[in-house]
């Protein structure tokens, strides 16, 4: 008989950001084993909420206030986490990291469970301090994943990155701007420094707090660390879209040899993909909302290219982030 997982307390610093409310949800959906779901920002303080059908107040952080925590998750902003990530630590809690802030400390352990089957980690992920890729960097390395076991000569990957990745601000930026630009009027670009509504962007304008070449060198860093030289590291461009939630994405695999179409399906699926069924319409942007999996159209074969083939997909980036860290502390769980 497993032993019983007991209850636990769990913490999640950037409570009010999209990924945390995100966590807090998927908590619950799931039945997570807490007694205890303590809530922490920098805005929204005082702000009354809701937490395994209790009234909870969202917080300011304090040194005590990680004490008696089993997991603390990090879902705000960068800056955010580096300020207060070393009371997590000294209170002996296990930090997952969806902020990316912490990538650069040595002792952090990128970790995909739902991979684990098809590309094993070169050593048991251990520690407690854990890092959970952003939904880009989880599409790229599912993908090359997936393809683990064939002889994958390129793996070139295109990502369409949603306003909602910039966070609520990111949002309603973009919806001002679709509304004024309707109506005839100026807009705003306090967010993003140019226009994104109904436009494709390459780089944000210089307004904007962040860069996206090095959004884009950030994803490639996260993919480049988890794959560790296990499968090739893929090529990979971000543009961001003119939509709210959800990344889609367009890849272009080549392998030594050809690949019944079929195989490469149920390698993506064994990486944790769902292919959409022959009378399903393509994925999109609107299909995968609310849902915590890749959705992917059948693989094609590219006509020019003997040993090409074409993937399309698509992921709620919000939740596909939030569901891989709740994941983490899920599997630590079981592991005892």
């Amino acid at each position: 008989m497993p032993t019983p997982v007991q209850p636990c307390r769990v913490a999640i610093a950037g409570a009010s950001s999209l990924r945390g409310k995100e966590i807090k949800q998927l908590i619950e959906e799931q039945n997570f084993p807490t007694f205890d779901v303590r809530l922490f920002d920098e805005e929204a303080v005082g702000l009354l909420t809701e937490a395994g059908g209790e009234p909870t107040l969202v917080q300011q952080i304090e040194e005590e206030s990680f004490t008696g925590a089993r997991f603390v998750f990090f879902a705000g902003a960068p800056a955010f986490t580096a300020q207060h990530w070393p009371a997590a630590r000294r209170s002996g809690a296990t930090v997952i990291d969806l902020s990316g802030e912490l990538s650069a400390v040595p002792t952090a352990v990128p970790w995909i469970p739902v991979l684990d089957p098809v590309l094993p980690p070169p050593v048991p992920p251990v520690g407690n301090l854990f890092l959970s890729p952003s939904a880009a960097a989880i599409v790229g390395c599912t993908l090359a994943a997936a393809f683990f076991r064939f002889s994958l000569a390129r793996l070139a990957l295109m990502v369409f990155r949603p306003a909602s990745e910039r966070g609520q601000a990111g949002v309603d930026e973009l919806e001002s701007q679709t509304v004024n630009l309707l109506s005839f009027q100026p807009i705003a670009k306090d967010v993003f420094g140019a226009q994104v509504a109904f436009n494709f962007l390459a780089s944000y304008g210089e307004a904007s707090l962040e860069n996206l070449g090095e959004i884009r060198a950030a994803v490639v860093r996260d993919v480049s660390r988890y794959l560790a030289g296990r499968v090739p590291v893929p090529a990979i461009q971000l543009l961001q879209a003119p939509v709210f939630y959800s990344y889609t994405f367009a890849a272009l695999a080549e392998f030594a040899a050809t690949i019944p179409e079929a195989e490469l399906e149920g390698a993506l699926a064994a990486a944790g993909a769902r292919i959409a069924g022959p009378e399903e319409q393509a994925p999109d942007n609107v299909s995968v909302a609310g849902g915590a999996e890749l959705v992917m159209s059948p693989v094609e074969r590219d006509s020019n290219v003997a040993t090409g083939y074409w993937l399309w997909g698509a992921a709620d980036n919000v939740r596909l982030a939030a569901a891989n860290a709740v994941r983490i502390a899920s599997e630590i769980l079981r592991r005892g």
